[in-house]
């Protein structure tokens, strides 16, 4: 009659480990998330005001539409590449956050 109880307070330790290592994976992936994302808009800040500074500094319209042309496909490329980065930062933290969990569900329903 013990056993069963045993078995349960067992179940719930290991379920208790599993979600405190969850959390410390989601919490340093979210710090990797949040330090990307700022470090992101410090250099497309820093993009933004050389572009700026290049457009008042144009002389010609030629001049200016290929400062801003230059601007465009440098954003663009910028913007795919953090995403591909962010998209992988994401994946990280789904992975790791539910790593704990994986065979859990088995060991329950065993119990």
């Amino acid at each position: 009659m013990i056993q069963p109880f045993a078995n349960l307070q067992k179940l719930g330790q290991e379920n208790l480990n599993a979600t405190i290592k969850a959390a410390g994976a989601f919490s340093s992936n979210a710090q990797a998330i949040a330090n990307e994302s700022a470090e992101f808009a410090r250099k497309t800040f820093e993009h933004n005001t050389a572009t700026v500074e290049k457009l008042i500094g144009a002389q010609t319209f030629e001049k200016a539409v290929e400062v801003q042309t230059a601007y465009a496909k440098g954003a663009y490329e910028n913007l795919v590449a953090q995403s591909s980065k962010m998209g992988a930062l994401y994946t990280a933290l789904a992975t790791e956050a539910f790593k704990p969990f994986e065979g859990l569900l088995s060991k329950t329903l065993k119990a």
